[in-house]
């Protein structure tokens, strides 16, 4: 801000004042007034410009970011696959080159049956030599129980790292039942028979490193499946299925995804990973499996009927079969 003052002088003492009227000099000085500065602004119609371009960077770059993350979770989850794998491989390499005991049963003694192949830690030990939770076998290959678990779900497990590190021990703070279950995301096929839709047609699972003839390559896959009973009449994943909505966690199971659909006309587009005996990981889609349903006997057949408490349909890679 700006002012401007006018100042009287008189001429020199040394001047003639004899004069009524003397010699008045006026000097005129502009003093600024304040230190602040007047700053410049963006017009409306600039800063309506600048919003456009802004907005339109976004629109370009958001798909790139998009894929980039899905792209980072795919390699995560081959990276768990293969750790896990490895873990396995490990544990046979120590015993007598034969894969744990599935824990995916329920019974005691000779009167058992399969469960749920995406167990982690079942409900009570087999026997007092077959443990219940994976971890009791690999969790000296296997330290971080974050590990088991697909990093596509959309929330991780609350107690991923507790009922790990717990072992057969596990017990959930949040329910009043002792020794509880854990169901996770991926599906652990060594050791594990199933049934693929004929009295003499089952999946089993390898016993080893070394196993060969009937017995699969498969050791674990992302869990997809059709028809649980938390999802009927649905699809579920740990990915992300088109369309999507949350299963949310329970005391019993991890979150997974679940979306509508009927496997009879088509299958979602999504991709999948699954992770074998000789520790490679491979990549698959839907169309690319066959059904597998959980026995209700330890021999592989009958399967569960659907209904109540149904696991539903678990979908293995075809290459699982050769």
């Amino acid at each position: 801000m700006n002012a401007a003052f006018c100042i009287g002088d008189s001429d020199s003492a040394g001047q003639n004042f004899g004069s009524e009227e003397f010699a008045i000099r006026t000097r005129c000085q502009t003093i600024s007034v304040g230190a602040g500065r007047v700053r410049a602004a963006f017009t409306l119609v600039e800063l309506l410009v600048v919003i456009s371009i802004i907005s339109m960077l976004m629109a370009i770059l958001m798909p790139a970011l998009h894929g980039v993350r899905r792209h980072a979770t795919a390699l995560l989850g081959m990276r768990n696959q293969r750790e896990i794998a490895t873990g396995v491989n490990l544990f046979a390499a120590e015993n007598n080159d034969r894969y744990p005991d599935s824990v995916a049963t329920v019974g005691f003694d000779d009167k058992w049956s399969w469960y749920d192949p995406t167990s982690i830690t079942g409900k009570l030990k087999r026997t007092p030599q077959v443990h219940r939770s994976i971890s009791a076998y690999l969790r000296d290959y296997i330290p971080d129980g974050k590990t088991m678990y697909c990093p596509g779900a959309p929330q991780p497990y609350t107690y991923s790292r507790e009922s790990w590190d717990a072992g057969d021990d596990w017990d959930n703070p949040d329910t009043p039942v002792v020794f509880d279950p854990v169901d996770g995301t991926f599906c652990f096929y060594w050791n594990y028979i199933g049934y693929l839709g004929r009295p003499r047609t089952l999946f089993r699972g390898p016993s080893g490193p070394a196993a060969g003839g009937a017995q699969s390559q498969l050791l674990l896959s992302d869990y997809f499946g059709y028809g649980h009973w938390q999802t009927p009449g649905a699809f579920a994943s740990c990915e992300k299925l088109p369309g999507a909505r949350v299963v949310e966690e329970t005391w019993l199971a991890a979150s997974w995804w679940s979306a509508d659909g009927d496997p009879n006309h088509a299958m979602p587009d999504v991709k999948l990973r699954a992770a074998y005996v000789d520790g490679h990981v491979s990549t698959y889609t839907p169309a690319e499996t066959i059904p597998m349903r959980i026995p209700f006997t330890s021999e592989g057949v009958p399967p569960y009927p659907d209904g109540a408490g149904s696991r539903g349909i678990f979908y293995l890679p075809q290459d699982a079969l050769n």
